[in-house]
């Protein structure tokens, strides 16, 4: 599982790359090989998602990388590194913080530790760097101010209850950010990372009263007028929200209780370019890619380590709006419930809208 991948040209100094990575490693080395290797291939990093267009073209102008991107889901970027082995088409991919785990299971990442390590926070990261959340996601929610009165504008998970639109929160099944969806609607009904019976329960009754919407809340069915609220990480309905029209949307944390999470890189233990991803992951954390990330919305891992500028804090939510929002405080407990948890929205919710 924690066998490196290395390319043999570079010998032992590039070693240092590959494990635990701290000031003083021979970054330049890495630079050299990733050079060599000249493409990063990766998966679930669309241009779109987190502005990783930014960091893409970042990495091409300063160290010649061409890149390309297949999207798709955690469970399917882990599915993929599993499938193909020694006939790998994908270097790096983008995962929800459950999935980290379940890659270093499942033997499928390498480590790589970069140079800023020591800055993201101990919840945030596997201790032999197979996975460290670069972003955090908040889940929000988007209304379609167009679709939704002014005075039935959800602002709690409760008021979802009552009100008369649809809710769309997408496929619990494959995506971090639906399964986060639920998870956060758990806590605001009192349940946690073992017990989200709760959160199941209100989608149930959404279920039952005809008001799940099975469309999945993207910018493309957002812009369609398909969703009138939808469940998404904070990031992407800001994102959402620019892209169309700002005047059109609103974003909000529910006051009422949410989850903070986020998403890790997660390299593949059989990946074609390996210093090339390692790179990748190492600008990712540098203070640059930090801030490509924050204008995408999203929220860096190293925020209190960074001054964004004004222009790019604008481009997140008031703080204020965090304080009900709270970190996984069990991962290993909601790894487990993140397993079942396609089969429990099978049976409990999916059901009762046949």
């Amino acid at each position: 599982m924690k066998k490196f991948f290395m390319a043999s040209l570079l010998g032992s100094a590039i070693a240092l790359c590959t494990t635990a990575m701290a000031a003083g490693t021979d970054l330049k080395a890495l630079e050299d090989a990733a050079r060599k290797e000249g493409n990063i291939n990766s998966v679930g990093m669309p241009d779109a998602w987190a502005n990783w267009k930014g960091t893409w073209e970042d990495l091409a102008s300063k160290y010649g990388l061409r890149h390309s991107d297949t999207d798709m889901s955690s469970a399917q970027e882990i599915a993929k590194f599993e499938a193909e082995k020694d006939n790998a088409s994908a270097d790096i991919g983008d995962v929800g913080a459950a999935f980290g785990p379940i890659a270093v299971a499942k033997g499928v990442s390498q480590p790589y530790k970069p140079s800023t390590w020591d800055q993201v926070p101990v919840w945030a990261k596997d201790q032999d760097g197979h996975w460290a959340l670069a972003y955090t996601g908040t889940i929000a929610f988007i209304i379609n101010k167009d679709l939704v009165k002014e005075d039935e504008r959800p602002k709690t998970w409760h008021d979802l209850e009552k009100g008369k639109y649809k809710v769309a929160i997408g496929d619990v099944g494959t995506a971090a950010q639906a399964a986060n969806g639920v998870l956060a609607a758990a806590i605001a009904y009192k349940g946690d990372e073992s017990n989200v019976a709760p959160g199941l329960q209100l989608f149930t009754k959404l279920a039952q009263q005809k008001r799940l919407s099975l469309a999945n809340p993207t910018i493309q069915t957002l812009e369609k007028g398909e969703v009138e609220v939808g469940v998404v990480w904070d990031f992407n309905g800001l994102s959402y929200r620019e892209q169309i029209d700002p005047k059109r949307f609103e974003v909000l944390i529910p006051s009422d209780g949410s989850v903070i999470s986020g998403y890790t890189t997660i390299i593949n233990k059989y990946a074609k370019h390996p210093n090339a991803a390692k790179l990748t992951r190492e600008y990712i954390f540098s203070d640059a890619g930090q801030i490509n990330l924050a204008k995408g919305h999203a929220r860096p891992i190293r925020a209190e380590h960074l001054k964004l500028p004004d222009d790019v804090q604008a481009k997140l939510l008031p703080n204020e709006q965090y304080k009900p929002a709270q970190p996984i405080k069990n991962a290993e407990a909601w790894e487990a419930t993140s397993k079942k948890l396609p089969q429990m929205w099978q049976e409990q919710v999916i059901i009762e809208m046949e």
